[in-house]
């Protein structure tokens, strides 16, 4: 069983930064695309990024392109989403996630995914 642990979020005015972190648990972390998805209040969940295993393939979502960052280290079994010029629509709860075995045009499904954390809490004040 893999355990993911996200933390990094907090209160930051718009145009501000904030880098998320999600340690995974487990042996396998280097085996598994790793994806960050967030909810805000009253909607449905959505992808914001992925990345392969050794971070030489990455995907994100349109609304994040050119702001947010997606890397890992395996030797940390860490994942890392960089957010830069935040927005108030970047205001969500954000989750990382694994998945074991998945082909690129899949990464922004959620349901695929076999193992999720907590969420950390992000809020941009405008």
């Amino acid at each position: 069983q893999e355990y993911l642990a996200e933390s990094g979020g907090g209160l930051v005015q718009a145009g501000a930064s904030l880098r998320l972190s999600c340690v995974v648990s487990g042996r396998t972390f280097s085996s598994y695309v790793m994806g960050w998805f967030r909810q805000a209040p009253g909607k449905e969940r959505e992808f914001v990024a992925a990345i392969n295993w050794n971070g030489s393939s990455t995907r994100y979502a349109d609304s994040v392109k050119g702001r947010f960052t997606i890397s890992r280290d395996n030797t940390r079994s860490t994942v890392y989403l960089q957010m830069n010029s935040l927005k108030p629509e970047d205001t969500a709860d954000y989750y990382c996630a694994a998945v074991a075995r998945s082909i690129y045009s899949d990464w922004a499904d959620g349901r695929l995914y076999d193992h999720w954390g907590r969420g950390t809490q992000v809020t941009v004040s405008s």
